[in-house]
């Protein structure tokens, strides 16, 4: 297949200062799965001991594949859709078999929009519900589940907010890569950082804040035993892979934006480094809280999602009182609306890269063809939540099947194939891949992680793959 509308390297486009491509590239990482999910993860496998297990797999998993994916985007100086190919030139055709990503890059960032745009759209409604009190002042996680389940149930609701969500990611990118996504990107990840640590400020201010701490950061074998070790490993090996967003060329369109000033491999230490300061502050926000409003209720193994955030920590900032639960409530939404779009802006921004490098569109009609797409491809999961509620593949709806197919299939088989191709002889090679990724100043990979790059990565990416494939099916409880 070829790339007939690919444009030049001269005219593809830089970001304009390094801060703005940690920034953008970090905020692609955050999204909401890792600020609200890793810490109700945690307080479902026993607090502590699963935050030391993730740290552990972040370095020895989500880093090296990053890095791989930084390396891919930045040699190439393509998206997914392409940069294989370009890499592939000049080989044996027996060895161009890499082509294939194109189509994981294509429906992977699709698929990841057709449902996280809604969710977006949830958090729009709950930031304008506490901002104008009409989120009530109910304490009864029931009565704010039925209000809940009433939002995802009305279609109108949902499809105005998610057309408003789709409608500001791809008006920002029309405005260009400089101009609209890295510097409103910026603006908005300084915002959300000052909103995370005042919010963790407060509530590390509040007189249940030393019990939630303790149980958040301290191991403990009792609850590791509680949880399950075997549980709490897999749980902590799945959530260092899938917080960084990486596999479907996410994070290689940013490495494309770049020049070769510096090193890839402390770019991704960088990126990986604030994506998990986020996800820890978050930490401190909600334990703080749960132990002083909800009797130290957090999560467990079966309501870790939605669920949680939108009926238990409603019911924690209610729990605070008329004024201050209003307060905190729309500040902790107004945050969670800022990771929602850092994330929707990014993989907007990879699809907009996706049709300039294949079609001869400008980029204002790029992003007007895919609103009107996008809008279209969110309806059966919105509808899926009642319509179409009665539709279901393995007794899972529309939209967690869109979330299984990406989380459990995409993303870790995109990563492996990522490991694979910098360091196989039949894909762009090792030695390759070695002179990218130390192209510049900085932190050297090291030429003797061969073997393990080589290896024992691929074999920890597929039991990541086998051991989420196993639990979601319940093999595994």
């Amino acid at each position: 297949m070829k790339n007939k509308g690919l444009t030049s390297n001269q005219d593809r486009e830089k970001f304009s200062s390094r801060l703005g491509f940690i920034l953008i590239s970090a905020g692609c990482a955050i999204g909401l799965g890792n600020v609200y999910r890793f810490p109700i993860t945690t307080g479902a496998y026993g607090g502590g001991f699963f935050v030391l297990m993730y740290l552990l797999f972040l370095v020895i998993l989500g880093i090296p594949v990053m890095t791989c994916e930084l390396t891919v985007g930045r040699a190439s100086q393509r998206s997914i859709v392409s940069s294989f190919h370009v890499l592939q030139q000049g080989k044996p055709k027996s060895q161009q078999k890499w082509g294939f990503m194109r189509y994981i890059g294509f429906a992977g960032n699709y698929l990841l929009m057709m449902f996280y745009t809604i969710i977006t759209g949830w958090m729009c409604v709950y930031f304008i519900k506490y901002l104008t009190g009409s989120i009530g002042t109910s304490t009864d996680p029931a009565v704010l589940g039925d209000l809940f389940g009433s939002l995802v149930t009305n279609a109108g609701i949902n499809v105005a907010a998610t057309v408003v969500v789709i409608f500001i990611g791809f008006g920002v990118c029309a405005i260009g890569l400089k101009n609209g996504v890295e510097r409103i990107t910026k603006y908005m990840m300084v915002a959300l950082l000052a909103l995370l640590v005042g919010l963790a400020v407060y509530s590390c201010t509040l007189s249940g804040a030393g019990e939630g701490i303790s149980f958040y950061l301290i191991p403990s074998a009792e609850r590791l035993s509680e949880a399950g070790f075997f549980k709490t490993v897999t749980s902590a090996m799945g959530q260092a892979f899938f917080t960084l967003s990486i596999g479907i060329g996410s994070i290689a369109i940013f490495g494309s934006y770049i020049d070769k000033e510096r090193k890839l491999t402390g770019e991704a230490i960088t990126i990986a480094s604030l994506d998990t300061f986020v996800a820890l502050v978050a930490g401190l926000i909600i334990f703080p809280a749960c132990y002083t409003f909800n009797g130290g209720q957090t999560a467990n193994a079966d309501n870790v999602g939605a669920g949680f955030l939108f009926t238990t920590l409603s019911a924690t900032f209610n729990s605070m009182g008329p004024v201050a639960g209003r307060i905190i409530g729309a500040l902790f939404f107004l945050f969670m609306m800022f990771a929602a779009f850092s994330t929707v802006i990014a993989v907007f921004e990879n699809i907009v890269s996706f049709w300039k490098e294949l079609t001869p569109l400008k980029r204002w009609q790029i992003c007007l063809i895919n609103f009107f797409l996008m809008s279209v491809l969110t309806l059966p999961a919105i509808f899926g939540n009642g319509l179409l509620s009665n539709i279901t593949i393995g007794g899972k709806g529309i939209m967690d099947m869109e979330d299984f197919v990406l989380s459990n299939l995409l993303l870790p088989f995109g990563s492996m194939v990522y490991v694979l191709f910098c360091t196989s002889k039949y894909g762009w090679g090792y030695q390759n891949f070695l002179v990218e990724v130390n192209t510049g100043k900085g932190l050297q990979f090291k030429k003797g992680l061969r073997i393990y790059m080589s290896y024992v990565l691929p074999v920890i990416i597929m039991a990541v793959f086998v051991l989420s494939l196993l639990s979601y099916f319940g093999v595994i409880k």
